[in-house]
């Protein structure tokens, strides 16, 4: 049966073609994409494979795209810089898809700014407050008859939020909708951080039928600018923008320090042995997501995920390029679950 079952997938996937593709193929987040581009460069160096294909689009691009069906249109692995959620699962389940999950660091999400600007103290919570697109009419001061109205978000400076910060316009350059980079930042930040623990932003929120979760909605006034999926463009505008900040992954500001420097979120900036830690206030995990029906069709799969096993240690060269290695316990743990292919499930998420 399980013979059968294989023949009628490789069927499935050259159906309409000469012949199965013989090259891997993936897209997704943009934090993902570098790491994942040196290990298909490594994979490359052996002459019985052709490097994989490695494209952008953002976290949910990666976690649709790997969901929505078999066959050699589709992608085989989609990146993510944030964790696949219950309905995007449903998704894959839909389409007879079936993953496994790997992760493969972690990365800080960080926020930055040009070196000739003003470094940027928060808290994380005030950061929430300044990108979220409602708050309460009284929060941070404002006098305001009724605290438990939400009102489209009025704060034009940093120092209104609190006198102590930078007197220049809030302007902040970060990924759009489709990036799990915003998506962890906003739930981590304005979320969590913000909405969920503030006492004026949880009674707004209540007495308008509101979950904290809306908090994750970003402003559209101005004040946080869409730059697009790729964060060399973010971290261009900051180099010529000094009054600016920008949102994006760990390893280009690392990539960038001689002319970005960090916020400091909470007490901390985004740096490597923070990171690490735990102790830096913005971290997230970085995963792949690979489907099993192209296994043993689409040729090199396997090898591409041992290839990071190679490189993913804290003297490797992903290391070098800024992304967070696993303990050793996890990166052991994630290795076996690349042979064994555990199938991800809605209670594997919970």
């Amino acid at each position: 049966m399980k013979k059968f079952v294989l023949c009628l997938m490789a069927g499935l996937l050259v159906a309409g073609t000469a012949h199965a593709r013989d090259q891997l193929s993936m897209a997704g987040s943009s934090t993902v994409l570098p790491f994942a581009t040196i290990i298909a460069e490594e994979m490359g160096k052996n002459p019985n494979f052709k490097t994989p294909v490695v494209e952008s689009g953002g976290s949910s691009v990666g976690k649709k795209g790997v969901c929505e069906g078999i066959g050699t249109e589709f992608i085989d692995i989609g990146n993510a810089s944030s964790r696949m959620k219950p309905a995007e699962l449903e998704f894959c389940d839909k389409n007879g898809v079936s993953l496994t999950e790997i992760k493969v660091g972690y990365d800080g999400i960080a926020v930055a700014n040009s070196l000739d600007g003003t470094t940027l103290n928060i808290s994380k919570a005030d950061l929430g407050m300044a990108l979220t697109v409602e708050v309460p009419a009284c929060a941070a001061g404002r006098k305001s008859a009724n605290c438990e109205e939400l009102i489209p978000n009025p704060f034009k400076k940093w120092s209104e939020i609190n006198p102590s910060y930078p007197d220049i316009e809030i302007r902040v350059y970060g990924p759009p909708t489709t990036s799990g980079t915003r998506a962890s930042f906003a739930e981590m930040v304005n979320e969590k951080a913000y909405c969920g623990k503030d006492a004026l932003a949880k009674s707004a929120l209540k007495a308008a039928g509101k979950k904290a979760k809306s908090c994750r909605a970003m402003r559209t006034d101005g004040a946080y600018v869409e730059a697009g999926e790729q964060d060399n463009l973010i971290v261009q505008k900051l180099q010529e923008d000094k009054d600016a900040f920008g949102i994006f992954g760990f390893s280009y500001l690392d990539q960038n320090r001689d002319t970005l420097q960090s916020a400091i979120v909470d007490g901390t900036p985004a740096d490597f042995e923070l990171i690490a830690s735990g102790e830096y206030a913005i971290s997230r995990a970085l995963w792949f997501y690979v489907k099993h029906e192209h296994m043993n069709v689409i040729p090199g799969i396997a090898e591409y995920m041992n290839e990071w096993t190679k490189h993913w240690d804290e003297d490797g060269i992903l290391t070098d390029a800024g992304m967070v290695p696993m303990p050793e316990e996890e990166r052991a743990a994630y290795a076996k679950a690349m042979v064994e292919l555990p199938k991800l499930t809605a209670d594997t998420l919970k």
